[in-house]
């Protein structure tokens, strides 16, 4: 069951309100003498997280299916940078990692207990859920649950300092619907004004942008990659490509990414950098004159990067790249993950 984006807290109606976690989605299945893992995309992910293998089968029941989110909890909240390090193709390094930084399941749904809860509405199945976790033991955590629309506005707020990703509404007499949007999901929105440094072709040739490469200033005057936008009409797409054309003139020789150019870099910090996350996608890309500026709309910050790709707003020709900085930035202030459990 997935969820679709809303911009507030439902104030009517019968909800279960959620904090909404970041990390990877997870179906657990446990079965007479095993367990399987399966990502959101039903991709097993037993390999990666072997730690969380041998809990599963220690703890749950013979017969229980349990949708919910494995994540990486530090003292510093959710590190989900973390969790993308154990895709990783050599076991010896997953086992590593997993004694090093092990992961933490939250679970979030019950759909089975020896027989299928799918058709159970969803109040019942957290009641079982509940039920079911009071024997559970860390590294198994029961997400905090309330009815209380305002309690969930303060869960946005709080909760985003201890590296949550928003709110989810489930409607309290829903049954459980694979793969449909079924649930709200409500991110904070907030706009940052961005260099526009560089773009991408799209995947259908050279007709037509992909991407557009941005940028924000550090209190070095570094000019830093801090991500990508695309969501962009094919009209936009080509009408862009006509309108960069004077900006790529002579564009990479004052370049601040001159030296990132080759696109065979290695750095993440570098626009044409590749990696294992990249799949051995072209990421070359065309710099562009430091001139243009866009404002694009982010949910949150992972580091010194936007977590998800931005959404482009519109041009901000009233502003300087110059003053296109990190100090822009709301600060989210810190929150300490234990009481997101104790909530």
């Amino acid at each position: 069951m997935l969820a679709k984006i809303a911009e507030h807290v439902p104030q009517s109606g019968d909800f279960l309100f959620e904090p909404k976690w970041d990390g990877f989605r997870a179906i657990v299945f446990r079965s007479a003498d095993d367990v399987y893992i399966q990502s959101r995309d039903l991709k097993p992910l037993d390999r990666y997280f072997p730690e969380l293998h041998a809990v599963f089968l220690k703890q749950l029941p013979s017969g229980v299916v349990v949708d919910g989110e494995i994540v990486m909890p530090t003292k510093h909240g959710l590190d989900f940078g973390g969790l993308q390090m154990r895709l990783h193709p050599a076991a010896s390094r997953v086992e590593k990692l997993a004694k090093a930084a092990p992961a933490a399941f939250v679970a979030f749904d019950l759909l089975a207990t020896g027989k299928s809860l799918m058709r159970v509405p969803q109040r019942e199945r957290r009641m079982q859920l509940e039920r079911l976790f009071k024997k559970m033991r860390r590294p198994l955590y029961l997400t905090p649950m309330t009815r209380d629309p305002a309690l969930a506005v303060d869960w946005l707020q709080r909760f985003e300092g201890a590296g949550l990703d928003g709110v989810i509404a489930k409607p309290a007499g829903a049954s459980y619907e694979a793969g449909k949007r079924a649930m709200f999901k409500i991110k904070h929105v907030r706009s940052a004004d961005c260099v526009v440094a560089g773009f991408r072709w799209h995947k259908s040739g050279k007709g037509a942008l992909g991407s557009l490469l941005l940028g924000l200033y550090d209190d070095e005057e570094t000019l830093q990659h801090v991500g990508v936008t695309s969501a962009f009409t094919m009209a936009m797409r080509q009408q862009l490509v006509k309108e960069f054309a004077p900006l790529r003139k002579n564009a990479l020789q004052n370049h601040p990414w001159r030296a990132w150019a080759d696109a065979q870099a290695v750095s993440s910090r570098m626009p044409g950098g590749q990696s294992r996350w990249s799949a051995g996608k072209d990421l070359s890309w065309e710099p562009l004159r430091i001139e243009r500026v866009c404002e694009v709309k982010y949910d949150h910050m992972e580091g010194d990067r936007f977590r998800h790709p931005p959404v482009f707003l519109r041009w901000r020709p009233d502003k300087k790249p110059r003053d296109c900085r990190y100090d822009q930035l709301e600060v989210t202030p810190a929150y300490e993950l234990a009481k997101v459990f104790g909530a």
